[in-house]
């Protein structure tokens, strides 16, 4: 990695994030940035952390989870075992969205028929349907 630091400001427009969302992520312990005087200085290591908190933000992942896979962080080793946790928290995660997927489906199913009867219902009322 580069020796390249980032101020908080840095960091929260470079990756389109508020410094209050910085400043949890390192309350929670995800991030570690040295102190120069009131100052923190994030390193190149803070700046992946925070991009895989995102990704994995974006695509459904807990906070927990985020953490054991940035605990798994071995660049050294080749990242294997990180990758391949991510790979089962991907398919846990799609098997997780096609569950709600056909739960959604479902219902839309079960409002069509409650909005029949509800269509029938007032159209035997002899009442004239109203929008």
């Amino acid at each position: 990695m580069s020796s390249h630091t980032y101020s908080i400001s840095d960091l929260s427009r470079e990756l389109d994030i508020t410094t209050r969302a910085i400043r949890f992520y390192e309350e929670q312990g995800l991030l570690a940035p040295e102190r120069r005087g009131l100052e923190r200085v994030y390193s190149a290591r803070d700046k992946v952390t925070l991009k895989l908190i995102l990704r994995g933000k974006r695509i459904g992942f807990s906070l927990a989870e985020c953490r054991e896979l940035i605990g798994l962080y071995d660049p050294a080793g080749g990242n294997a075992r990180q990758l391949n946790s991510m790979l089962a928290k991907i398919a846990e995660r799609r098997a997780q969205l096609e569950q709600q997927m056909l739960d959604i489906q479902q219902m839309h199913l079960e409002l069509d028929t409650a909005q029949e009867r509800c269509e029938q219902a007032l159209a035997n009322t002899g009442a004239p349907p109203t929008l």
